[in-house]
């Protein structure tokens, strides 16, 4: 919370000290109106003077216009501040989600940080917004409320000083017990979140298995989740609330069976118990707002706090200082060895090289860390041992925008956008046409973007759901191809391509892109079998290297993949 004060409202304070000196202003013209009230009633009315009588209406009339347009204006500053605010920070926390690393974002889930990104930052948008509009004003009626009333009957507000302390007390001790509640019940969200998620994204699985249901009750019991604690959260928070009606109302009943017995004795006077009456309202609204303000304060301050977490992560991929050394291969891997967990390696002392415009072919079965190396080679994880090294320099010397630039890669499961397609190809690299369309070709993609309507203007939907799984694939491969990248990663990106438009692309990837070095990775020995070498992963260890001839006198796993495949006598 403090980082979010000191660094975010900082900007803003000349003007909320500006906002703040209005909304004064409105509070104190909303305490003289009883004030004013009592005067006449006890001493205008009496005199008999109407001009008089006319010119103190007169004067609560403007007070009342006073503090009905200052409340206005400091509100609409308010909100103007909180809207400010809440946009830099969530700017702040977008920026710093796209800099966390793979291994980071796995561990705050990427559901958390969507609630991260959406419900906690309007939570703060609430909590600076509310504390600006009734953190001045009620105190300030509160307060100024028990002064005049001090100044107009001493003995009546001790009834309503006696039982401030204990308010205060139980507001105090319900704010600390609501904390922890609102971060638990942040964490429900996430868990909710994350349910959506899955469930968006597999809709149609679920509708092809007939595991609506299923689905329906697993999401009821995240959603339950949810409510049982958000209404546990309320339910404490709200406790104030009974408690400070039962005894501000018992106050106010002795209030006025002390006044009246007062004003019968002749101690006072009718204005003043009037008066007292209404300022004691003032100042139970007062109360009620405060005790509103640390709910929300409650609830913003589990928000902050889920926040700053992310906020102030420390970098976790640094760049280090390295020379660069002059070899022969281009791409090295050099006994690495690695694990997503830390606690079994996913690779395990792997070491391979490739010259400029060599092809790697990358086979194992599933889980058995292929696409591992290229997450390595990228830079979106570190090794735990070994070195990776491109032209000479490690990963971990090169600046990440100058590292991912050399790539054009097809992530496993890679993702098309709600533009259109020559926006999907481009990617706001600002590309030509001619280089647009000539990836296109490459890809083996151009025939059917050519039978569309609208060509290259064709509008895709969201995760390019009105395009076929062969018509995707190739368009995400024209994507990686379009900005002539120094390496080519296709990561399982045939799978949904026929035999024949697979072997076009790898002629056309031969042709046309020579110069760069390529590593592809398959399940289908067909995709690897022509690559300059081929490498076979086995639970994360190679247990193969070399040319398909090679492989098939050396490698027993690689002859089982072609055998099963394609057959003995043609594989060989």
């Amino acid at each position: 919370m403090k980082k979010i004060f000191s660094v975010y409202l900082r900007p803003y304070i000349p003007r909320m000290s500006v906002g703040l000196l209005i909304k004064f202003t409105g509070t104190i013209m909303d305490l003289l109106l009883p004030w004013i009230l009592s005067y006449l009633i006890d001493d205008i009315v009496p005199r008999n003077n109407f001009p008089l009588i006319l010119w103190w209406g007169g004067a609560m009339i403007l007070c009342a216009v006073a503090a009905l347009v200052t409340n206005i204006v400091a509100n609409r500053m308010a909100s103007r501040v909180a809207q400010l605010t809440t946009r830099a920070v969530r700017h702040d926390l977008f920026a710093k989600i796209s800099e966390l690393s793979c291994r980071q974002v796995d561990g705050f889930g990427i559901p958390s940080l969507e609630s991260r990104l959406t419900t906690d930052t309007y939570n703060i948008h609430q909590m600076i917004g509310m504390m600006q509009r009734m953190g001045v004003r009620a105190p300030i009626l509160l307060l100024g409320g028990i002064l005049i009333t001090w100044m107009l009957e001493p003995v009546l507000s001790l009834v309503l000083i006696a039982t401030l302390p204990l308010l205060g007390g139980i507001i105090f001790y319900i704010s600390r017990k609501g904390v922890p509640l609102y971060t638990r019940l942040q964490q429900g969200v996430d868990a909710m979140v994350r349910t959506v998620r899955e469930n968006i994204t597999g809709i149609r699985v679920i509708k092809a298995l007939s595991k609506t249901d299923y689905e329906c009750a697993r999401f009821s019991s995240v959603n339950g989740e949810v409510v049982r604690r958000e209404k546990k959260a309320g339910i404490t928070m709200s406790l104030t609330n009974p408690v400070m009606n039962l005894m501000l109302n018992a106050g106010l009943t002795a209030v006025i069976l002390v006044g009246a017995w007062r004003v019968n004795l002749g101690l006072t006077q009718p204005g003043k118990i009037l008066a007292f009456l209404t300022y004691f309202t003032i100042i139970l609204n007062a109360l009620m707002s405060i005790n509103r303000m640390f709910m929300m304060y409650s609830k913003g301050s589990a928000s902050a706090a889920r926040m700053v977490e992310v906020l102030e992560t420390p970098e976790d991929l640094r760049l280090r200082d390295g020379v660069s050394r002059k070899e022969e291969a281009y791409i090295v891997f050099d006994h690495v060895t690695f694990s997503y967990q830390k606690k079994e390696d996913n690779l395990n002392d792997l070491s391979f090289r490739l010259k400029k415009g060599e092809s790697l072919g990358i086979i194992g079965a599933t889980g058995s860390g292929k696409s591992t190396v290229v997450n390595l080679l990228m830079r979106l994880y570190d090794a735990d041992s070994g070195e990776i090294r491109i032209g000479g320099r490690r990963v971990d010397t090169i600046p990440p925008e100058a590292l991912h630039r050399m790539f054009g890669v097809v992530f496993q499961g890679d993702v098309l956008f709600g533009d259109t397609i020559a926006a999907n190809i481009d990617f706001g690299r600002g590309l030509s046409r001619e280089q647009i369309t000539h990836a296109a070709e490459c890809a083996q993609a151009k025939e059917f973007i050519d039978g569309l309507p609208d060509g290259l203007e064709h509008r895709l939907t969201a995760k390019g759901t009105n395009l076929s799984g062969g018509q995707k694939q190739r368009i995400l491969v024209a994507r990686a191809l379009a900005a002539c990248p120094d390496i080519l990663v296709l990561d399982d990106s045939s799978s949904a391509l026929d035999y024949h438009t697979d072997a076009r692309l790898r002629a056309a990837l031969r042709e046309n892109f020579e110069d760069t070095t390529t590593i592809i990775i398959a399940q289908r020995i067909s995709s690897v079998m022509q690559a300059d070498h081929i490498l076979v992963l086995d639970e994360g260890r190679a247990v193969g290297y070399g040319t398909h001839e090679e492989l098939m006198k050396t490698c027993e796993l690689y002859c089982e993949i072609g055998r099963s495949q394609i057959g003995g006598d043609e594989v060989a």
